[in-house]
């Protein structure tokens, strides 16, 4: 059945979603606000998460161990039964890498982020080896696998009326039986297994929120839901750990889940188009933490939109709601009043420290005794982060310090935190330091009052001290550029080259193959984007470069190479000749003691593209935020550009700087 939805037009779809506090409804939505409207406020309209315990963490690792399982079954045509060892690792990565060290919620047992890391794991481990022990419950009726971890946005209609808003589903897998049967299955971690009398009616919605997203998409008929739980605790009298819940879709189920289904999200809908809504708080709701929700109540009386992780597309009609939701609290209570009854749902919150009315340095130290080390704090403000300086007490470790990296990122409410292995010099004594990324509020604007001689301006660390790369030093001619999208590479790569042309070099060229540099193409500035051109400039660069030493000429020539690692491949356009990696090194390598300077560019930090010989030539390193960790390593050869916060929060590794690696924020020009 089609949706009237899907005929509007782009035009009518932007104007239909701004009426709406949300752009789709899941059946995570609709289960969160029928159950407590207040959790569904600040979960799904102001984007605010709440902390995971080791047991929906377990949950979610064990999910990405059967996405692998059944992918690789999937992809093998069922020829090839994945061991048990590759799962196991899937599962404790997910733990390790993909959940951030402020994601955790700590409790009495598990009071630290490595006790919820530990404790996840065996969880985790339990529940993979439940599975792979009795795989044939899945497997005794399977004949394919149809789809795995897909995911869903369509307009569905739900007991007959087209719902206003598009449905997401994630499913995590569907199969075809034997019989040709279609079957939705989903995994469930538990502690506890659900009350079979209950099943039908509890997971019912949910079951008809998947089918129809499901056959909207794909055209496949789906015959039934099957709900599969894990306990991870093991059964005393030795009974099977993994129990199946089906539910079959025959044409009375589907319309009796249909309507049991409308009720609440109709009523969601209907709360999500008004935004003067007041979404009530259920104090019997044992799945909420209520003194967290009750703090976040308080914040939007007084907290201003750009506090929340509100998307960009939503903030002006949420904030039109925050004004008049300000406007009464504050007619009928005085902010004294709404700040001091925060605080009092605050000392509710155990283990979280994010939530108390304290200072980041008085957390850090806070956290740092409860682990029997002593320090004082002082607190350098930055740009894209804060510098937290700890002076420790004799008979501290500086060791345990780092070994509590994620406890301290926890208690500061940030994914992460980074702690340099050089000890921070700062007005004569030496001191730990702990760098803290947050909302950035200043922008660090371009001035040529920064630039001294070829001297060229970077970018600013947070001790308030002007980063250079120095063009006429032997020791660092060339420039290596890393980052993702969004970190502010090419911005960078734009400031050093409007700075260089201040300093008034008048050579300079750009290899420019996503046409991000067009702009500045000049008589001074060459501009090429086809790898035919380049290939013909840098062979001629080089063949200047050789000429030099008769000539004597040593004007400085900057070369600029924006993702050089989709252009070193590069052949000479009659196949013979030698290829556009071996002209760059030996410019870089003969080119430093002739005037020639290079800036190499790229978001690949893999070893294939930043080689031993890379990093040789270019002396220079500066790396922007990357996915992960092994990423920064392999740029500036330590972590901490998976601890950047974007868009110009960098790290520099010179010999300048002793080949310290110093965290600053680059420049900006409009």
């Amino acid at each position: 059945m089609s949706s009237k939805y899907e005929t509007y037009t782009p035009e009518q779809l932007e104007e239909h979603f701004s009426n709406y506090l949300m752009d789709s409804w899941s059946y995570s939505k609709v289960s969160c606000f029928a159950r407590n409207e207040k959790a569904f406020e600040k979960h799904y309209i102001y984007m605010e998460p709440d902390r995971r315990s080791s047991s929906s963490v377990a949950g979610n690792a064990y999910h990405a161990a059967l996405e692998e399982f059944f992918s690789v079954l999937q992809m093998s045509g069922n020829s090839r039964m994945p061991d048990i060892v590759p799962l196991e690792q899937v599962a404790f990565a997910y733990i390790n890498d993909s959940v951030e060290a402020n994601q955790w919620k700590l409790h009495k047992t598990t009071p630290t982020v490595d006790a919820c890391i530990e404790d996840a794991t065996k969880k985790a481990a339990s529940l993979v080896r439940n599975f792979y022990g009795e795989r044939d419950l899945y497997m005794s009726d399977l004949m394919e696998v149809t789809a795995v971890e897909s995911r869903y946005e369509e307009w569905v209609t739900v007991n007959g009326v087209d719902i206003p808003l598009p449905c997401h589903a994630v499913i995590d897998l569907v199969v075809r039986l034997n019989d040709g049967r279609v079957v939705i299955i989903d995994h469930k971690g538990k502690g506890q297994y659900s009350d079979e009398k209950e099943v039908a009616l509890v997971h019912g919605k949910q079951a008809i929120t998947y089918v129809l997203a499901f056959e909207k998409a794909t055209g496949i008929h789906v015959d039934g839901v099957w709900f599969i739980e894990n306990k991870y605790t093991a059964n005393k009298d030795g009974s099977p750990q993994l129990r199946k819940f089906e539910i079959w879709m025959d044409a009375d189920s589907r319309r009796l889940y249909e309507a049991m289904l409308y009720e609440p999200l109709r009523r969601m809908i209907e709360a999500v188009s008004d935004p003067d809504y007041i979404y009530t708080v259920n104090d019997n709701d044992s799945l909420s933490d209520k003194a967290e929700l009750y703090a976040f109540w308080a914040r939007t009386m007084i907290a201003e939109v750009d506090d929340f992780n509100i998307p960009d597309g939503k903030k002006g009609i949420i904030e039109k709601r925050q004004r008049k939701i300000k406007d009464a609290s504050l007619a009928m209570i005085s902010p004294r009043v709404i700040t001091g009854f925060s605080k009092e749902a605050a000392s509710f919150i155990s283990y979280d420290l994010s939530m108390t009315d304290m200072s980041n340095g008085e957390k850090i130290h806070h956290i740092l005794m409860t682990f029997g080390m002593n320090t004082q704090v002082t607190e350098i403000t930055g740009f894209s982060s804060d510098t937290y300086l700890l002076e420790v007490s004799a008979g501290v470790k500086i060791g345990n310090i780092y070994k509590y990296r994620k406890d301290i990122a926890n208690a500061l409410n940030v994914p992460t935190v980074r702690i340099p292995d050089d000890l921070a010099i700062h007005e004569g004594k030496s001191y730990v330091a702990i760098e803290a990324s947050k909302r950035r509020t200043e922008t660090l604007k371009w001035d040529v009052k920064y630039l001294q001689g070829h001297r060229i301006p970077v970018g600013m660390d947070n001790f308030r001290n002007v980063i250079y790369w120095d063009m006429d030093n032997h020791s660092t001619p060339h420039l290596l550029v890393c980052g993702s999208t969004g970190s502010g590479k090419s911005v960078e790569l734009r400031s050093i080259l409007e700075y260089a042309l201040a300093a008034g070099v008048d050579d300079v060229t750009v290899f420019d193959p996503k046409y991000e540099f067009c702009d500045l193409a000049s008589e001074t500035v060459k501009v090429y984007n086809e790898s035919e051109d380049m290939y013909r400039v840098i062979a001629s660069m080089v063949a200047d470069m050789q000429s030099r030493p008769s000539t004597k000429d040593r004007h400085l020539t900057l070369l600029v190479i924006d993702e050089f690692a989709d252009i070193m491949d590069s052949k000479a356009p009659d196949k013979g000749g030698l290829t556009m990696e071996q002209y760059l090194k030996m410019l870089a390598q003969k080119g430093r003691s002739l005037g020639f300077r290079i800036i190499a560019a790229t978001q690949r930090a893999s070893t294939k593209v930043i080689t031993g010989d890379t990093k040789v030539n270019f002396p220079v390193q500066i790396c922007f935020r990357m996915p992960k960790a092994i990423d920064s390593q392999v740029v500036i050869d330590e972590e901490g550009a998976e601890a950047l916060q974007g868009q110009g929060d960098g790290l520099i590794k010179s010999p300048e700087y002793m080949d310290r690696v110093v965290r600053f924020q680059g420049f900006y020009k409009a």
